[in-house]
């Protein structure tokens, strides 16, 4: 991803928190990212093209933090959840993410695909990975990381993004996100958490 793609993402992002979907044209978007109509449709092909490319960026933003998966522990584990955990919330909590999503909403049949695809979906198996990782160190115990990640994903989420999306205008600082990561990855891990059994001495 250059520097000159993100830009003309950027100004998807910006023509939709401020004009809403209806304004979304290849025409407004060249206009705003200061671009020619023959650039984006080499890069993107069509207004879908935009905005499923546009929805895989904004997901990117979502990572489940580095850790070698040789040596991870219960810090290291703890770590990576909350970072993930803060990280999702900032993000679906940016206006950006709500004037994608609303659009995806009224899209559903066409853009709903493409945001669940490249948004839920995606980000699930980045996290899921680390979840894998996490059971091979004894660390925790699902029998289905789908299952296990969706619990994950509620006690992170709760009621935020449904109440965004619906108008609420609540705001979530910094310092509230690191707490809701924390209480969630805390929650997660009284239900998930392996407990080894000591060895016996003797």
């Amino acid at each position: 991803m250059t520097e000159r793609r993100e830009a003309v993402l950027a100004a998807v992002l910006a023509l939709l928190v401020e004009k809403g979907a209806a304004a979304l044209t290849m025409t407004a978007v060249a206009r705003s990212a200061s671009c020619s109509k023959e650039t984006l449709y080499k890069w993107f092909g069509d207004r879908d093209g935009l905005l499923t490319e546009t929805v895989r960026w904004q997901a990117s933003k979502v990572r489940a933090g580095a850790y070698d998966r040789q040596h991870l522990d219960a810090g290291a584990l703890r770590e990576s959840l909350e970072g993930f955990a803060a990280n999702w919330l900032s993000v679906i909590s940016s206006e950006t993410s709500v004037a994608l999503n609303r659009v995806a909403i009224g899209q559903a049949e066409t853009l709903g695909g493409i945001v669940l695809a490249n948004g839920r979906f995606a980000i699930g198996e980045r996290l899921k990975g680390l979840l894998l990782d996490a059971r091979s160190a004894g660390l925790v115990a699902f029998d289905d990381a789908e299952e296990a990640f969706r619990t994950f994903f509620g006690l992170v989420g709760r009621d935020v993004q449904i109440r965004l999306l619906l108008g609420d205008r609540f705001t979530i600082d910094d310092a509230a996100i690191a707490d809701d990561a924390r209480r969630a990855v805390q929650q997660f891990l009284a239900l998930y958490g392996a407990t080894k059994t000591p060895a016996k001495a003797g």
